[in-house]
């Protein structure tokens, strides 16, 4: 089984030089990738110096965009996504796959509340990941962890829909449930990150509230526009009842609430359809590797 590690890296070159080393003396035959993003630091020639293999972009283009990057050029059979910050601890890598050797197609290190940068930043997650369990039927522990180890085969499949920026986990594990790729999550600790984290507050507060859409857009439209439309036909049925009994009417507003609630269902079952089309080329993929001598 040979191994990529890959490391998006964004002026991490102190984090690197601590990181790197742990995983040269554990996997010393495993192919180690360091995408550079566009850094202005020694973050290239820390990971050449400890005998990573390079990919530098001239400008940055987002931790998504490392990932596909370095998903692309990596030769292994099984990758390794981690921070080059050192948060994630090398040694820990086993455990993610020996649980991967069980059946498993993805096995994602889940932090606990003390591993979060900041209370927000908890808060947030723990939503996500209440939301995504609910949309999938299964319990997700840590849904935006950026420390986790999946088969190349199936990883690529989806990096067309993997954003540039950073909800690259949600988007592949969301993927991973949709077209019915054994997800599993082990608990890992987290150390303090080296260096300035690159999360801006208001500027991330608002993409990863569009996270949320993503997550319901990626699995299943329909657990989202569904319920909305509902709550519209609700309202314009609760308000048509009010202004029965006080004007004697219908009114315009119930018509438009009414409406707003067919207009939203509609646009949940089309999308509903467009996601089915999305992954239809994935399934037909998957019947052809599992049939005998595929």
């Amino acid at each position: 089984m040979h191994l990529s590690i890959i490391l998006p890296a964004k002026n991490e070159a102190p984090g690197l030089r601590q990181v790197l080393p742990g995983l040269r003396a554990r996997y010393p035959e495993a192919e180690v990738i360091v995408v550079d993003d566009g850094s202005t630091d020694e973050t290239a020639a820390v990971a050449a110096e400890h005998g990573a293999r390079v990919l530098s972009s001239p400008y940055p283009m987002g931790n998504g965009a490392a990932i596909k990057r370095g998903a692309r050029a990596a030769g292994g059979e099984i990758l390794v996504f981690m921070d080059a910050d050192g948060q994630h601890d090398p040694a820990l890598i086993s455990r993610l796959l020996d649980k991967l050797d069980e059946g498993y197609d993805m096995v994602v290190g889940a932090r606990d509340g003390a591993g979060q940068a900041s209370a927000g930043r908890g808060l947030a997650n723990a939503f996500y990941n209440r939301l995504a369990s609910w949309m999938t039927g299964h319990r997700i522990a840590d849904l935006t962890s950026g420390f986790r180890v999946v088969r190349a085969e199936r990883f690529r499949q989806f990096l067309h829909l993997l954003p540039n920026g950073f909800s690259y986990p949600t988007t592949s594990t969301m993927a991973f449930f949709r077209s019915a790729y054994p997800v599993a999550y082990l608990p890992v600790p987290v150390a303090a990150r080296i260096g300035k984290s690159h999360i801006r507050p208001v500027r991330d507060g608002l993409r990863f509230l569009l996270i949320i859409f993503r997550i319901a857009t990626l699995y299943s439209p329909l657990k989202l526009f569904a319920p909305v439309g509902f709550t519209f036909f609700l309202v314009g049925a609760s308000y048509y009842a009010y202004t029965f009994v006080t004007l004697h009417r219908f009114t315009n507003m119930s018509m438009l609430l009414f409406s707003a609630a067919v207009i939203v269902f509609l646009i949940g079952l089309v999308s509903e359809q467009i996601t089915s089309l999305t992954y239809q080329a994935v399934r037909s993929e998957r019947r052809r590797d599992d049939k005998p001598g595929g």
